[in-house]
């Protein structure tokens, strides 16, 4: 990696290219006055940032070259920024290159401090992207319990708390809805607790009450019809590991009263068994269920909750992760784009809308389902709503006045700044405001693009 800010100027007009040379000589300038040219300097110069004047020979009246151009830089180096410099009146073709993945547009005449703003913010988002990317890489590697990846700080207190009881000896319950990632987190707590055994897991809602038993404990042979010869039960096979009993709220009573005798006495015997077992086996359990209401109206034994629930770890639903369905968003694209062979790069604006302010009912597992499909059904490079399948997130009826207008103006600030990929002027305009107001408020809630 180099610390050299390089910046590629793409204008054909040559007494306009000396002068943006001029002004910015604060970078690594390199130029070009056509597509050919243009594609040269990328590959050689590696920029981290373009400005595209969109008419271009041969078509310097028009926009095709420009557009050819755009595309080209898009498909071969997605993160470079480019900033597209359009002639006055020129507004229609400027978001059509938003739309293809330009960063920013800026109209003719230039005006050198102008677009020197653009241009140093435009380096300050590839910088924090770049940071961003490898952050996620590390997370990816396993620094994340699991390899969760998230920038939220509900998650990462979740995370904490994690890593933080992974090494001691304790019974942990992850209290989540359905698609939160309490598996995930399960396999993580047991790949950083340092126990060499299996990572063993059950859903205990997906097995008949009359066969639980079995998967659990285990049997002997001819202790029922089919039970044709000895088979260790799930507890038995975590030895030394760690068992994640996931959706415990759906285990009957009686065989409750077995689990908790188990968890007291550290032994088990199979069905039809009488020899007593002893296990090493740590416990983890998950559900989506309220289980303190269980308590209270018997349907889930007391002591055995507090023998499970010595550490508790509730799990928020995706929709309060802040920033995270983008940036899972993101993730999940990457990842099918590449596995499916197929050329998508990223959503459009209304996508990136849609994303933020869907609810997601089903976690990240709905967002994940929604974007593998969306990469199957796109026919551009970027992925739209419709492919997506979403439509305008219902806007949330604020409940009181100061509060809670202060914590909607927050959201919309952040959600305006996620869409618009750190850039301040495309913040603004879709929240309707001037860039100062924008930074006012930024300032008032102590935000950063």
């Amino acid at each position: 990696m180099t610390d050299t800010r390089t910046l590629l100027i793409v204008e054909d007009d040559a007494g306009l290219q000396r002068q943006l040379r001029w002004a910015y000589e604060g970078y690594a300038i390199v130029t070009a006055s056509d597509r050919q040219s243009a594609i040269a300097q990328l590959r050689a110069e590696m920029p981290q940032v373009v400005t595209l004047d969109l008419g271009l020979p041969p078509d310097p009246d028009g926009a095709s070259e420009g557009f050819a151009t755009l595309e080209a830089i898009r498909s071969l180096s997605p993160e470079t920024r480019v900033i597209v410099v359009t002639g006055h009146g020129e507004r229609d073709s400027a978001l059509r290159a938003i739309a293809s993945g330009a960063w920013d547009f800026y109209q003719k005449p230039i005006d050198i401090d102008t677009l020197g703003i653009i241009v140093e913010r435009a380096f300050h988002v590839h910088a924090i992207e770049a940071e961003n990317r490898r952050l996620a890489a590390r997370v990816g590697a396993g620094d994340a319990p699991g390899g969760i990846i998230t920038a939220a700080p509900e998650m990462l207190k979740v995370t904490r708390t994690i890593e933080r009881v992974a090494g001691a000896d304790v019974s942990v319950m992850l209290l989540g809805a359905s698609g939160t990632g309490k598996e995930l987190l399960a396999r993580g707590l047991h790949d950083a607790s340092g126990r060499d055994g299996a990572f063993v897991a059950i859903n205990c809602a997906a097995i008949p009450e009359t066969l639980l038993e079995s998967e659990l404990f285990g049997h002997e042979k001819g202790a029922f019809t089919g039970a044709v010869k000895t088979t260790a039960g799930k507890i038995e096979m975590a030895h030394g590991g760690t068992l994640f009993l996931d959706e415990i709220g759906d285990v009957p009573l009686p065989l409750q009263v077995k689990l908790l005798r188990f968890l007291q006495e550290r032994v088990i015997e199979r069905v039809g068994g009488r020899k007593a077992i002893p296990v090493d086996t740590r416990i983890v359990c998950a559900t989506h269920q309220d289980v303190d209401a269980m308590v209270a109206d018997g349907r889930f034994r007391d002591d055995l909750y507090y023998r499970l629930a010595e550490i508790v770890v509730p799990i928020p639903p995706l929709a309060a992760r802040t920033g995270d369905a983008l940036l899972l968003a993101h993730h999940f694209l990457r990842h099918h784009a590449a596995k499916m062979e197929r050329g998508v790069t990223g959503f459009t604006p209304e996508a990136r809308a849609a994303i933020t302010g869907w609810g997601w009912p089903g976690n990240v597992r709905e967002l994940e389902n929604r974007v593998k499909r969306a990469v199957i059904m796109a026919d551009d490079k970027l992925v739209t709503a419709a492919d997506l399948d979403l439509s305008d997130a219902e806007a949330r009826a604020p409940l009181n006045l100061k509060t809670v207008r202060e914590a909607a103006d927050r959201k919309a600030v952040r959600d305006a700044l996620s869409q618009a990929e750190g850039n301040i002027s495309g913040a603004a305009r879709l929240l309707g405001i001037s860039r100062p107001t924008l930074y006012d408020l930024m300032r008032n809630h102590d935000l950063q693009p």
